[in-house]
């Protein structure tokens, strides 16, 4: 059971720090986008796993913490991974790969749709590095007319 870490899971300890966060999200549709913001705090588990806990205060939910969980299956050759929020009750189940550049990380989940009560929709979430000090999360829905829509970005910037 001892593994030792590839270039996938070193490539995760790029997330590894403190970073403030700013968001701007759709919350509803035809309603302008909301902004906030927060910190998250990454941590690395052993050097195969990263836990990432975000505080925020959220438009319309308060207070919110959120934690990320990511690693790399070898034999999937994929990445996983979890996300829960104070504000849910869903477990997201992230499958992802990453571009050939080693730039942008495509995590995709399935989960509750937004805006149709107990239907499921599916959803990305794009972890791109601008630079070591700057990330960009977008989060994507994919529409029923086939199309993925943007609806939050955040810019995640490491404490210095």
């Amino acid at each position: 059971m001892n593994t030792e870490p590839q270039n996938e899971h070193n490539w995760l300890q790029k997330l590894v720090g403190e970073w403030t966060y700013e968001t701007e999200a759709t919350m509803e549709p035809d309603n302008p986008p909301e902004k906030f913001g927060g910190i998250e705090s990454v941590r690395s588990l052993g050097e195969l796993w990263v836990l990432a806990e975000g505080q925020s205060e959220m438009p319309g939910c308060g207070s919110a913490t959120t934690m990320m969980t990511l690693g790399y299956d070898p034999q999937k050759k994929r990445y996983v991974g979890t996300w829960i929020g104070s504000m849910m009750t869903y477990l997201w189940v992230y499958d992802g790969e990453m571009d050939a550049e080693q730039r942008v990380l495509t995590l995709n989940a399935e989960g509750p749709d937004m805006t149709a009560e107990g239907k499921m929709a599916k959803y990305k979430d794009v972890i791109e590095f601008k630079s070591d000090d700057h990330r960009v999360l977008t989060s994507h829905v994919l529409g029923d007319d086939g199309q993925w829509h943007k609806f939050m970005t955040a810019n995640y910037r490491r404490k210095q």
